[in-house]
C-alpha cells in the first residue's frame, strides 16, 4: 500500500483524468483524449509517457498513416486551374509563342512555364517549331492532367483537406508522386504528412490506483497554481489543492560557458585571418539578383531548383538593383555580354531578379564582394543559410556555410585543391579525403570535397571550382577567381566528435559540457 500511496502522491493531473475515465480494456489513443478529455495533442503525449514510465499503461500496436495534405498552391490551382492545361488552351487561342510570351501572358513566371513546356514536349502535348515558339501538337492532354484535377477537388472538400494513402487508387498514387515533397515546398499541390497511430491500454496496478484516487477523492480538477484573479475573486476558497513535495533538492546551477559549436566557429575564422583573408558579410534577407542571378543561374533553367528558397511575405520584392551590374547580369543572361559567351539566350526578367528571399547559398557574399575586392585578395565569411531540406544526421533546414574567394592573375585549380585540404584535414581533422567532380552554374571547373566519418562514412564537405567569366566579368573582374562554400556544420561532426548535426545545437546541458570538455 505504501507503493500505491507513493504513485498516487505523484500523479499528475493529467494522468489522473486517464486513470479515473478509462478501465483496463480501453484502447487509447491521442485521438481520442482530445475528444473526450479535451486534451492537446501534447496534453496526451505527456500523459501516455508519464503513466508508460509509472508501469501503468503499456503500447499494444502502432500503425503507420501516409496522408496527402492540400497546400495553398494546391487551392490557387484549383481556383486557376493547372498550368499544363492553361499553357495548352492560351496556344490554342493565341497561335505559337516564345517561352518568355507565355509566361507574360499567362501572368506566371518563366520557371514555371518551362518546367510545364518541359513536362509536356516530353509527352507529345507542345512542340518547339523553327522559329523556337511553342505550339501545340494535336494531341490530347495525358491523362495525369485529369487525375489531379480529380484529387485536388477531392482533398479540397476532404477533412483537414487530407486524403490517406490507403484510399487511393494505383493511378491515384501514381500521380501523387509527381504532385507532393516531404519537405514541404509550396509549389506544389500536395504535401506529405507521415503518422503514426499508437494505441495504448492501461495495465499492472492501474485499476487499484484508480480505486485509490476515488477513496481519496481526487478528481484531478485540484488546484496546482492561483493566479491573481482566483485571489481577487475568492475561488482559491472553493477547491482543493495539489500536493506539493517541498523535501525535492533545488536544481543544479550551471555556469555560463561559450557553446563549443560557437568556439569552433571562431577557431575557424582565426585560422583563416592569420591565412590573410579578410572576413565579408551580408544581410539573411537577399533578392534573387545576388543570390542567383549574379551567379550565372538561369531564372528559367532546373538548375534553380538546386536551391529551394523561403520566400518573403512581405515585403515580396526590393526597391531596386544597383546599377550598372543589373544591366551587366542581365546582358551576360541574354546575350553573354561582355563575358564571351553567348548566355542562356532568353529575356531577362526583371521582375523576378528583384524578389526576397533567405540567403540559401553563402556563394551570395562572393557575388556581393566581386565588384569592390582588391586584386590580389583572399576574402572568407561564415553565412548562416537557409534551404528546405528533410532534416537528418547530416541535413539541417538552415545550416552554416564558410564561404571564400581568392583573386589574383596565378590563382589555378592547384591554389582550390590546397584550400580543399587545409579545410578538411586542419579544420575538420580528417584523415580520409577524396576529391570528386560537380556541377555549380557559376563555377567551371568545379569539384566537390569529401570526407570519410568513423560511422556515418563518406559525405560531401561542400564545393568549390573557379567562377565563370560569365559570373566575374560583370563585377568588372578580369583575372581568376577561386570559390568555395564549405559547409561548416559538417566540419564540426568531425572536430567535435559527434555523429549527428542535431547534437550541435543540443538542449541537453550535459552533453553540451561534454562536448565543451573534447575542446
Amino acid at each position: 500500500m505504501a507503493d500505491l500511496t507513493n504513485i498516487i502522491k505523484n500523479l499528475h493531473p493529467l494522468e489522473i483524468k486517464v486513470l479515473l475515465h478509462y478501465g483496463l480494456e480501453d484502447e487509447l489513443t491521442s485521438v481520442r483524449l482530445q475528444k473526450e478529455l479535451n486534451y492537446k495533442e501534447g496534453h496526451a503525449n505527456q500523459a501516455f509517457s508519464w503513466l508508460s514510465g509509472k508501469g501503468l499503461l503499456k503500447e499494444v500496436s502502432r500503425t503507420p498513416h501516409t496522408y496527402f495534405e492540400l497546400t495553398d498552391f494546391g487551392r490557387s490551382v484549383l481556383q486557376n486551374g493547372l498550368i499544363e492545361e492553361r499553357i495548352v488552351n492560351f496556344l490554342k487561342e493565341n497561335g505559337p509563342k516564345l517561352l518568355p510570351e507565355l509566361a507574360a501572358g499567362l501572368g506566371v513566371e518563366n520557371k514555371d512555364v518551362g518546367s510545364a513546356f518541359g513536362s509536356l514536349s516530353k509527352e507529345g502535348v507542345l512542340a518547339m517549331n523553327a522559329e523556337k515558339k511553342a505550339e501545340v501538337t494535336g494531341k490530347e492532354l495525358p491523362a495525369r492532367i485529369a487525375i489531379t484535377k480529380d484529387l485536388i477537388k477531392k482533398a479540397e472538400s476532404a477533412e483537414n483537406a487530407q486524403l490517406d494513402a490507403a484510399n487511393l487508387s494505383k493511378d491515384e498514387l501514381d500521380a501523387m508522386g509527381g504532385l507532393t515533397k516531404k519537405r514541404g515546398i509550396s509549389e506544389t499541390p500536395f504535401k506529405t504528412i507521415e503518422r503514426e497511430t499508437v494505441v495504448f491500454k492501461l495495465c499492472g496496478q492501474a485499476k487499484e490506483v484508480a480505486e485509490g484516487l476515488k477513496s481519496a477523492g481526487i478528481t484531478g480538477n485540484e488546484i496546482g497554481e492561483i493566479t491573481p484573479n482566483m485571489l481577487a475573486s475568492g475561488d482559491w476558497k472553493k477547491g482543493t489543492f495539489r500536493g506539493y513535495n517541498i523535501s525535492i533538492p533545488p536544481a543544479r546551477i550551471i555556469p555560463g560557458r561559450i557553446n563549443p559549436y560557437v568556439q569552433f566557429l571562431e577557431s575557424v575564422k582565426d585560422k583563416l585571418v592569420s591565412l590573410g583573408f579578410q572576413e565579408f558579410d551580408g544581410p539573411l534577407v537577399e533578392t534573387e539578383f545576388w543570390n542567383g542571378d549574379a551567379l550565372f543561374m538561369p531564372q528559367f533553367h532546373a538548375a534553380r531548383d538546386i536551391h529551394d528558397v523561403y520566400r518573403l511575405k512581405n515585403p515580396t520584392h526590393a526597391k531596386e538593383i544597383e546599377e550598372p551590374y543589373l544591366s551587366n547580369v542581365a546582358a551576360v543572361h541574354q546575350n553573354g555580354g561582355n563575358s564571351g559567351s553567348r548566355g542562356w539566350n532568353y529575356q531577362f526578367d526583371h521582375e523576378f531578379t528583384r524578389r526576397l528571399i533567405m540567403r540559401s547559398q553563402g556563394t551570395v557574399l562572393s557575388a556581393h564582394q566581386l565588384h569592390k575586392a582588391e586584386i590580389p585578395g583572399k576574402y572568407f565569411g561564415i553565412a548562416r543559410c537557409f534551404r528546405y531540406d528533410k532534416v537528418d544526421a547530416t541535413h539541417l533546414s538552415d545550416f552554416y556555410q564558410t564561404e571564400g574567394i581568392i583573386l589574383g592573375e596565378n590563382v589555378n585549380l592547384r591554389t582550390l585543391l590546397g584550400m580543399l585540404e587545409m579545410f578538411a584535414v586542419e579544420v575538420a581533422g580528417a584523415t580520409e579525403v577524396k576529391y570528386v567532380p560537380g556541377y555549380f552554374p557559376f563555377t567551371e571547373p568545379s569539384i566537390e570535397v569529401h570526407i570519410k566519418h568513423p560511422k556515418l562514412g563518406w559525405f560531401e564537405l561542400g564545393g568549390s571550382g573557379i567562377f565563370r567569366p560569365e559570373v566575374t566579368k560583370p563585377m568588372g573582374i578580369d583575372v581568376p577567381v577561386a570559390a568555395w562554400g564549405i559547409g561548416i556544420d559538417r566540419m564540426a561532426l568531425m572536430a567535435l566528435g559527434l555523429n549527428d548535426l542535431r547534437e550541435l545545437f543540443c538542449e541537453d546541458i550535459e552533453k553540451v559540457r561534454l562536448r565543451k570538455a573534447k575542446l
